[in-house]
């Protein structure tokens, strides 16, 4: 089943940076809006599920840690990752007490902030790339199966012969398990590959 697309928003008070912005980020997998008003951005999120906001710091109306500060009055959940042509030490400060995701400075470096997306879409679990997703998903059954037999990684990495770096990489989706890796682990907890990739 395919998933439904990465909701971003973009607030900047410069119309071509939005445009630039719009054109960098949006793919078939993730959606973007646009506005250069924070009274609009603030509408937009009340009535809308955006998972991550791009917020320019620097606006005549409302400065960007002001609408960070109204943002996590409501919500404390949303990514947001910070523009900046102006970074110093009190916006980066006051960045981090807002929960802000990452920091990225303009002039805008595409793969920089691309870089910064793709980080908030795999820590939020809005995983897009259908192998992320296959390996989030082999990890979490694996998990699953090995706590419900009240195994520790230890015990497992006995039975396997793997070393348990490699049990817990593969279960929080960092590392991609060789089909021999995933067989051993299946037969040590008495299940098979087809149960692993049962969904795929």
């Amino acid at each position: 089943m395919r998933n439904r697309a990465v909701e971003i928003l973009v607030l900047d008070d410069d119309s071509d940076t939005l445009e630039i912005l719009s054109h960098m980020l949006s793919t078939d997998d993730k959606h973007v809006e646009t506005t250069t008003s924070p009274i609009q951005a603030m509408d937009l999120l009340a009535r809308k599920s955006f998972h991550i906001l791009l917020l320019d710091l620097k606006m005549p109306d409302m400065n960007g840690i002001e609408v960070l500060q109204r943002i996590r009055e409501k919500d404390r959940d949303l990514a947001v990752i910070v523009l900046t042509a102006y970074p110093s030490v009190e916006t980066a400060v006051a960045s981090l007490k807002g929960g802000v995701s990452d920091y990225v400075e303009k002039p805008i470096d595409k793969d920089k902030l691309l870089d910064a997306v793709r980080s908030v879409i795999r820590s939020k679990g809005l995983l897009r790339d259908p192998e992320e997703s296959l390996l989030a998903s082999v990890g979490a059954k694996i998990r699953v199966k090995r706590k419900n037999q009240e195994l520790t990684l230890k015990q497992v990495a006995r039975r396997t012969g793997l070393s348990v770096s490699l049990l817990s990489q593969i279960e929080r989706a960092e590392s991609a398990a060789s089909v021999s890796s995933l067989y051993k682990i299946a037969s040590a907890l008495g299940s098979s590959l087809e149960e692993l990739f049962e969904g795929y």
